[in-house]
């Protein structure tokens, strides 16, 4: 049979009544004839408190001690997980990540996979083992614990998957599957049963919360087969229906799927959005704003210049709402002088909402469409990006589910296709 990774989140692995289940469904595989590697997650609120003990002793953690601390959670889970196994007859090992092990960068709190040794996990699928290994955790090359920021764990599942070749890598979550947007805005919104790599990282990159970004560029660099689907069915229910459910998540597109013009709308209200008004309009004005910033490791989205007038342009970006102060601080501090610009300043209060679907390769008046719907419902458009399968627009914060409700009955998603 085939050897196949499972992740499971901290809502899965939420009680020890819900690891039993998860190891009742993990035996289930393996019992079918399948080499079973069980990535987890830290139990559900975990991490946070973990994370909130820290900032209890030290306002701004060290972050290695931090990545230290945070680690500790997934240990907790995959240990407790392999004795569940072993407790109805399953035999299982568990390992941290600097067991394996998954080497990274030195970017505490944001590591990214380098790569991993596959040896010890092959010898122990061989010798006929579940391995559960933590996900959301590796070692640098100092020897160092480290972790790969939020939903690393996903990061982590896929990784390991490409690294061990694995047939398909199934992501539990607690919904089961890709919807055309949250259901929570849109009682309304449809499960989709397959999504492309290149939509599902539009939706990922744009807010949707289903999936990390990492892992779907990940599962697109290396063509793993993943499929997202619930943990909270029946650990027994039928393998075959389980094997087909929720949302497939394929690098393989067909004529079907490029019939749905937009497969979903995605939505991020932690954005911030920060101008440096009337700034030189020569080479380099680019870089000299958004290069220390880029030092200071934050990451930067949307980014408009408006055409120069008098030699002079205005520039405007995005950059998460968690660090719009330290952005603010770090151009203040390094930027303004260097390139005299007449002021900084910004907006926390904006949300981006985006169009995302293949479809629109072979499709046209899509921009048109969500302009038109946005503008009939009042609603002013701060900033637009485009790319070849996703259009996305900066909003005022208060108008973003009138926006997603609005869109989303535009373009028909509630119908299936």
């Amino acid at each position: 049979m085939a050897l196949i990774v499972h992740k499971y989140g901290g809502t899965s692995m939420g009680s020890v009544e819900r690891i039993k289940n998860v190891a009742r469904r993990v035996a289930k595989w393996h019992a079918a004839g399948h080499q079973m590697v069980v990535v987890p997650s830290a139990m559900s609120g975990e991490t946070n408190r973990l994370i909130a003990l820290a900032k209890d002793i030290q306002e701004q953690p060290d972050p290695r001690e931090l990545d230290m601390i945070a680690s500790t959670g997934e240990q907790v889970s995959v240990g407790l997980l392999a004795m569940a196994l072993q407790a109805i007859g399953v035999p299982a090992v568990s390992y941290a990540g600097w067991q394996v092990p998954v080497r990274t960068d030195e970017a505490y709190t944001k590591a990214r996979i380098e790569s991993i040794d596959d040896t010890r996990v092959r010898a122990d699928l061989a010798a006929g083992k579940v391995v559960v290994i933590t996900g959301f955790q590796g070692v640098d090359g100092h020897g160092n614990i480290t972790t790969l920021g939020r939903g690393g764990s996903d990061t982590s599942a896929v990784a390991v998957a490409a690294a061990l070749k694995a047939a398909e890598c199934l992501i539990y979550t607690d919904v089961d599957g890709v919807y055309t947007t949250d259901p929570r805005i849109v009682p309304e919104a449809r499960r989709l049963e397959r999504v492309t790599f290149e939509e599902m990282l539009e939706m990922a990159s744009l807010g949707s919360k289903v999936l990390q970004i990492r892992s779907v560029e990940f599962a697109g660099k290396y063509r793993v087969k993943t499929r997202v689907l619930s943990s909270l069915t029946p650990p027994d229910i039928d393998l075959a229906t389980e094997a087909e459910s929720g949302t497939l998540i394929t690098f393989e597109e067909d004529e079907q799927m490029e019939k749905a013009v937009i497969s979903g709308i995605a939505f991020n209200r932690d954005e911030a959005k920060i101008t440096v008004s009337n700034v030189p309009d020569r080479p380099g004005i680019a870089y000299s704003i958004l290069g220390p910033v880029a030092e200071a490791n934050i990451d930067v989205d949307m980014i408009i210049q408006n055409a120069g007038v008098g030699g002079n342009t205005d520039f405007s970006f995005t950059v998460h709402r968690n660090e719009y102060q330290k952005a603010l601080s770090v151009l203040e501090s390094q930027v303004r002088d260097s390139i005299k610009a007449g002021s900084i300043g910004g907006d926390p209060k904006i949300a981006k909402v985006s169009v995302v679907g293949i479809g629109m390769r072979s499709h046209v008046g899509i921009a048109s469409l969500m302009f038109r719907t946005l503008s009939e419902e009042g609603i002013n458009i701060q900033m637009i990006s485009t790319s070849e399968i996703k259009i996305s627009v900066v909003i005022e914060d208060k108008y973003m589910e009138l926006a997603v409700r609005a869109l989303h009955k535009a373009f028909g998603l509630e119908q299936a296709a």
